[in-house]
């Protein structure tokens, strides 16, 4: 009885020729006998329609390959020097902007060491910049198959741009909208116009893109240090005016686009 109604009896009960008359009537009285009492036919189709629905949980090895979340140590300001993020990380998105590299000489990086030495004795551990630049943009999110696009529609509007002279030589303290970092900056003092120029050209892209545009009024500069937290008052009153003599010359620098 069994046997009959397993999956691959009944394929074979389908596919055989009965060659006896006794055995096809046997057959025949059984399964209407089953179909009355209600035979394994119908426990089966009973027991598939009650079977649960869930679906089985997934191996730990194949959550960890896509996790949802970013690793908490892709999050801790520890490991990358007390700095919070912005905004969350999203996989498929990059942090983007837009500047101008400022490729310091030995003499610049000389004067840093000094006003870096000052501010410590004042009571302002400040962190060297990694790199120099001056902003033309502000941080946006780009969407990984927006870059391509992004930096041709840059370039175009670019392309037509000057060589020009840019000169920084004020001491100005900044702080982030978040109010996480303070920065200390060289403020731009010629070449402003210019500066304008290339930034009406980038925020074209910006709205193109519909991503934010630039400041109103911005103060361009070039950060030098900076550390955790808003520490704007204690460097305007402590520390500006007792490092904005040892860097009075000008640093100059032509940018051609």
């Amino acid at each position: 009885m069994l046997v009959c109604y397993s999956s691959s009896s009944e394929e074979e009960s389908e596919d055989a020729v009965p060659t006896d008359e006794n055995n096809s009537f046997s057959r025949k009285c059984q399964e209407e006998e089953d179909g009355n009492n209600g035979g394994p036919a119908r426990k089966k189709h009973k027991i598939e329609q009650q079977a649960p629905k869930s679906r089985l949980p997934l191996p730990g090895c194949l959550l960890a390959m896509f996790p949802d979340e970013e690793d908490a140590e892709t999050e801790d300001s520890s490991l990358h020097g007390g700095r919070i993020r912005s905004f969350k990380h999203e996989r498929g998105n990059w942090a983007s902007y837009v500047y101008l590299p400022y490729h310091p000489e030995e003499e610049f990086m000389e004067l840093l060491e000094d006003l870096l030495s000052f501010a410590s004795a004042h009571g302002a551990v400040l962190t060297l910049q990694e790199e120099f630049h001056l902003s033309l943009s502000q941080t946006v999110v780009l969407r990984h198959h927006w870059i391509q696009p992004f930096a041709q529609s840059l370039k175009a509007g670019l392309m037509h741009c000057k060589r020009f002279l840019c000169t920084a030589g004020r001491l100005r303290v900044y702080c982030n909208a978040e109010r996480t970092r303070t920065f200390l900056g060289m403020e731009v003092c010629a070449g402003h116009v210019q500066i304008m120029d290339l930034v009406h050209e980038v925020d074209k892209t910006m709205t193109e893109f519909h991503l934010d545009t630039f400041y109103k009024d911005p103060s361009f500069h070039v950060s030098l240090a900076w550390c955790a937290g808003d520490l704007t008052g204690q460097m305007k009153e402590g520390c500006i005016q007792g490092m904005q003599s040892p860097s009075s010359n000008t640093h100059e620098r032509a940018h051609d686009q």
